[in-house]
């Protein structure tokens, strides 16, 4: 489950890169979830060329990542806006005085997250 999520960030963020052809096969393997056999059939290419294309694919896909980022950003973000959201919800509950240091702690988390970007 979790590659899967993997490949569809890694899609999300840098499949506009990849060729027409790749897109289609790279879609119809890991959204539609047809098989090599399908896809090698519906194209009129042989089975281990899908693979082929399909494993090429995750390799530009990870190596775009290994330089870029965007995805790790992108889910540090998303970790760091959870934080923020908890820590505004928990300050609901706290004295005023309490408050100002969740208001401290959600300023330096939005700060970072801006830095991050």
């Amino acid at each position: 489950m979790e590659n899967i999520v993997e490949q569809g960030l890694l899609y999300d963020f840098y499949g506009e890169l990849l060729t027409e052809h790749q897109k289609q096969i790279y879609e119809e393997a890991v959204y539609q979830d047809m098989s090599l056999s399908e896809i090698a059939e519906e194209y009129g290419i042989s089975r281990q060329g899908v693979h082929d294309l399909i494993q090429r694919c995750n390799k530009l896909l990870q190596s775009y990542e290994d330089k870029l980022h965007l995805v790790q950003k992108f889910t540090d973000a998303k970790k760091t806006l959870r934080e923020i959201d908890q820590l505004a919800e928990s300050s609901k509950e706290l004295p005023e005085s309490a408050c100002r240091e969740q208001i401290e702690k959600i300023q330096q988390l939005a700060a970072t997250l801006n830095e991050s970007f």
